[in-house]
């Protein structure tokens, strides 16, 4: 007699089928405790399954920030042939930094190195598109930037995922699936940065240059190029004199703030009473975005050269350091500019003329820097 019959007397005939469920699972997790290779074995076959959707989510996103910029370089430079193979090429261009071994003057060795990549990058991009304007050109070659940032992302996930699999190491492939989600959420920033730089709208980064244009607007006493794609604006503000340093629009750059302060102190004969800076800053999960904090320093990203050099010469002259930051999460600063973001000029220009009355006596001068990209924010 088989031991369903048996068990049928006591057992209804619909719950067999809960009862061998039941037993199949205790049998499995006798497997998992007996063979714990066979175990780790289903879960990296998992883990394993669950990257490889994501990789090609991010695949897809490739791609299409890859068309996306085809088309723009397309439509707005009219090439005489496709450039399809050229903006493959740019996309896997590379930068090496100087040796640091010995750190004596690597500052000026790396901006050397980042002018001459932003110099050939530009150029090769201005060769794509002969028929864009200038700023054109600018806001291009960020777009190119975003389809070489993307394309890194995807091959460096690959290849973990490749090494992960070839290798069965369960460490190394849940190290990768636990950071996937952030991986993902900066591909799809990427993605959305695409859209806002071929169609040149301002994005969140650029809300420095934003408030600065806003100072100087109605303003403006004289104006003047300080350093490459740098301009200043004289302008007065409760009753200061007051030198507005910002990236020039409304193509995609972020200039050289840090130079055009440092030649800007340099010739000026009354030295500066206080150097403000303003810039977006990373915000902390469940921090509201567009919030506003201030705080003493420099608040400029990137490698640090800029940051460098306004300390340096702030350091050499004794001027004080004042600096704004409104919060944002890394992709809201790639992306189009949110309005809560927009709206924070507003009390941020409220805060530097506060700041202007505290610390700097009338008749005084005093330098503003709004930094960050100026794509989409005219002059």
């Amino acid at each position: 007699m088989s031991l369903l019959s048996q068990l049928s007397p006591f057992v209804g005939n619909e719950n067999i089928v809960s009862l061998l469920i039941a037993m199949l699972w205790l049998f499995m997790m006798m497997i998992f405790f007996v063979y714990p290779t066979f175990g780790q074995r289903m879960q990296l076959s998992y883990m394993l399954r669950d990257i490889e959707k994501k990789l090609n989510r991010i695949k897809i996103i490739k791609d299409d920030i890859r068309q996306r910029t085809i088309d723009t370089v397309k439509n707005v430079g009219k090439p005489e042939q496709d450039p399809t193979q050229e903006i493959d090429r740019l996309s896997e261009f590379f930068l090496i930094p100087p040796e640091s071994m010995d750190p004596f003057g690597i500052v000026y060795k790396l901006e050397h190195i980042l002018e001459v990549h932003e110099s050939a990058f530009e150029n090769d991009v201005k060769k794509l598109a002969p028929h864009a304007e200038e700023h054109q050109v600018k806001t291009l070659t960020n777009l190119v930037e975003i389809n070489r940032g993307i394309n890194t992302l995807y091959r460096v996930v690959r290849h973990f995922y490749l090494l992960g699999k070839k290798t069965a190491n369960i460490y190394l492939v849940l190290q990768l699936q636990m950071i996937m989600p952030m991986l993902m959420e900066i591909a799809e920033a990427y993605r959305r940065a695409s859209v806002a730089f071929a169609e040149g709208q301002p994005i969140g980064d650029g809300i420095g240059v934003l408030v600065a244009a806003k100072l100087a607007n109605g303003n403006e006493k004289r104006r003047y190029e300080i350093a490459k794609d740098t301009i200043v604006q004289e302008v007065e503000i409760e009753s200061r004199r007051v030198l507005i340093v910002r990236a020039l629009g409304p193509g995609g750059t972020v200039g050289r703030p840090g130079e055009g302060v440092r030649r800007l102190i340099e010739q000026e004969k009354e030295k500066p009473e206080l150097i403000v800076t303003i810039d977006a800053g990373l915000k902390l999960e469940g921090e509201e975005t567009g919030k506003i904090v201030e705080g003493v320093g420099v608040a400029i990203g990137g490698p640090g050269i800029d940051k460098f050099k306004i300390e340096e010469v702030a350091k050499q002259y004794n001027i004080p350091l004042y600096a704004f930051v409104i919060f944002e999460s890394i992709g809201e600063a790639i992306t189009p500019m949110k309005e809560s973001i927009a709206k924070a000029a507003d009390n941020v220009m409220r805060k530097v003329r506060q700041i202007l009355l505290e610390r700097v006596k009338e008749g005084g001068t005093a330098i503003i820097a709004g930094i960050g990209n100026t794509v989409g924010i005219g002059t």
